[in-house]
């Protein structure tokens, strides 16, 4: 009777232990699954990613989104910051190099790396470093915010954003529309020259985001195909300039000196001169590194663009 009740107690005690393992393992499970989440990329790829990531790389145009939102990234590429109307604001991040250098990458111990190439190889090669994904830079303004707001748990922050950037664009844009600065549904056109004495027109890249959004300057009909087609922009001969040339010309004052000789040879061409924007004074020059479409330039742009419309 003694052995069989000692028995008892043993099987108890066991079947106790078994049931607090399995709950330890539970809560466990648990605990690790509400640490990371699963999200699909624009590419399709997905990826267990942290819920609040800690240590961020972020290689790719649009790092002035990231400040907007106050996040603070480990690693960059800083081709994509230096000269930057908010390069000052950026502390403490290292640079990773272009193209991405992955012993840096993987130096920095991070725990999340962002990207905007698609070129697989590179994907798979950081992708064995941390989660990675593979982000679209040249996506409008609002959807890009949403995204990384997501991604970095960042939505309320993201929303805040862009309702006061919103409101303060809209009365900026009103105001110069008011004053008679500019008329509503004149056209605009953003250009900038890379080496090779290759002539791009901008469409859904850069300072031509900005214009097109206020719903007050317009792509003209070529430029708006482009827009149409899903691309940033195209490649154009100095013949088509009358073809893409708007009300209001942006030019985009490239960093290579070859570019920059082929901007100024543009500029003394009779076809250039010719222009209708040319011919009434409306043609305006931004650096290129200042010029771009991520959330922190934009904000910067709204200071410039009144005095730069008002000459």
């Amino acid at each position: 009777m003694l052995i069989y009740s000692l028995l008892l107690l043993v099987s108890i005690i066991l079947a106790a232990c078994g049931s607090t393992n399995e709950e330890t393992k539970k809560e466990e499970t648990t605990a690790s699954a509400s640490t990371t989440r699963v999200y699909k990329d624009y590419l399709g790829h997905e990826v267990e990613i942290p819920v609040d990531p800690e240590r961020v790389v972020y290689h790719g145009e649009g790092y002035g989104d990231l400040l907007a939102l106050n996040i603070k990234t480990v690693g960059a590429g800083f081709s994509w910051i230096t000269n930057y109307a908010w390069e000052d604001r950026v502390k403490d991040v290292e640079d990773v190099g272009f193209p991405i250098n992955v012993e840096k990458t993987l130096s920095l111990k991070p725990d999340l790396i962002i990207i905007g190439t698609s070129d697989e190889k590179t994907y798979s090669q950081l992708s064995k470093i941390a989660p990675t994904i593979v982000f679209d830079t040249f996506a409008p303004l609002n959807q890009r915010l949403t995204e990384l707001g997501d991604i970095l748990n960042k939505k309320e922050e993201a929303t805040q954003w862009m309702d006061a950037y919103t409101e303060k664009a809209d009365k900026m844009w009103e105001s110069l529309v008011a004053d008679d600065i500019i008329k509503p549904d004149e056209t605009a056109s953003v250009l900038t020259y890379y080496p090779g004495d290759r002539l791009f027109v901008m469409a859904r890249a850069g300072l031509s985001q900005v214009l097109y959004d206020s719903n007050v300057l317009k792509p003209g009909d070529n430029i708006q195909k482009i827009l149409d087609d899903g691309t940033g922009f195209a490649e154009i001969s100095t013949e088509l300039l009358p073809e893409y040339a708007g009300d209001r010309i942006f030019i985009l004052t490239p960093v290579d000196d070859e570019a920059k000789q082929s901007t100024k040879e543009m500029m003394e061409s009779p076809i250039w001169k010719n222009l209708p924007a040319v011919k009434n004074g409306h043609v305006y020059t931004f650096d290129i590194e200042k010029s771009d479409s991520d959330a922190s330039t934009r904000e910067w742009l709204l200071s410039q663009l009144p005095t730069m419309l008002k000459k």
